[in-house]
């Protein structure tokens, strides 16, 4: 993302949730709060951007949606995007319910964007001290707009700037109420494309450093294939073309046969890996809209050793 401004991914992603809870019938991820952290005119914009990314990719589809709603829909249901926010999000608070049941009592969520965990899961809250670290400008953007809402932050709600690239996540989590010896359950979404292979692991070995044995981190990644010419899928490359635009490059990937043992390195054991196939089966399978899983993206749960 770029210095002093607000993260447009994260703004994308608050789009697709928030359209995704008022528009579509059956739910991947319900998030209705979305919405409300976006202006109408802000709303405007990523639609309309949206619709011409469809003109863009598939011309032939735009000339038969008869006016822009139809269009959204078409656009939403045929990028990768869409469904990859839809479903992680799912994944990983799925994941941290079963993970609050084993005694997790602390969640971070690095680069938590448009989040809303802490306004809309206010049963598990009273369980849980929620961190969201993001980077100041849109932490910045965010805490002014609950405040435009009116939303009051919970008190068990932390929110603490960082920029991944320049500072240690585990200097940041150093400081009170964090506390070192409690299991936790981290939630990595949307971010390890955008920044180098090393500031990755950095950051997963910090989780390791910093949490007792049995915590969890969840995460979502590109395989290299992306990056290969002739090897990327047309849906995804899109997306990249999209956000090179935006001045957010896609930057790193994975290789899903080795993860375990890189991972091991690091102090994390490898608990889970899906695949697109195991996406599509878990969370598309039997939908009658244009939904699926995106090639290319995997979901990871590693434990703490």
């Amino acid at each position: 993302m770029q210095e002093n401004q607000v993260s447009r991914t994260s703004l994308g992603a608050a789009f697709m949730r928030g359209y995704h809870a008022l528009y579509d019938n059956s739910k991947i991820f319900d998030d209705p709060l979305a919405y409300s952290l976006l202006t109408k005119e802000e709303r405007s914009l990523i639609a309309r951007r949206l619709i011409e990314m469809l003109q863009s990719v598939d011309p032939s589809g735009a000339a038969t949606c008869p006016d822009e709603t139809s269009a959204l829909e078409r656009v939403l249901q045929l990028l990768a995007s869409a469904a990859t926010v839809l479903s992680r999000a799912r994944y990983a608070e799925e994941a941290l319910a079963k993970a609050v049941g084993q005694g997790v009592r602390q969640y971070v969520i690095l680069g938590a964007g448009m989040d809303t965990f802490a306004f809309r899961c206010r049963d598990m809250l009273e369980r849980l001290q929620v961190f969201e670290i993001d980077h100041p400008a849109t932490q910045a953007f965010k805490r002014d707009r609950i405040a435009g809402l009116g939303w009051e932050i919970p008190a068990r709600l932390h929110l603490v700037s960082v920029d991944f690239t320049k500072e240690d996540l585990d200097k940041i989590l150093k400081r009170p109420p964090y506390d070192p010896l409690a299991l936790t359950f981290f939630s990595w979404l949307g971010v390890t494309y955008y920044l180098s292979r090393d500031t990755v692991f950095d950051t997963l070995n910090a989780v390791a450093r910093i949490s007792p044995r049995g915590s969890m981190v969840v995460f979502d990644y590109l395989d290299p294939n992306v990056y290969s010419t002739g090897k990327a899928a047309e849906r995804v490359k899109a997306v990249m073309d999209s956000l090179q635009s935006l001045g957010e490059p896609l930057k790193t990937g994975f290789d899903p046969s080795t993860l375990d043992c890189d991972l091991a390195r690091i102090g994390l054991a490898l608990q889970e890996n899906l695949t697109p196939s195991d996406i599509q089966q878990r969370y598309f399978e039997g939908r009658t809209d244009g939904y699926r899983a995106s090639q290319h993206i995997h979901f990871a749960l590693a434990a703490v050793k």
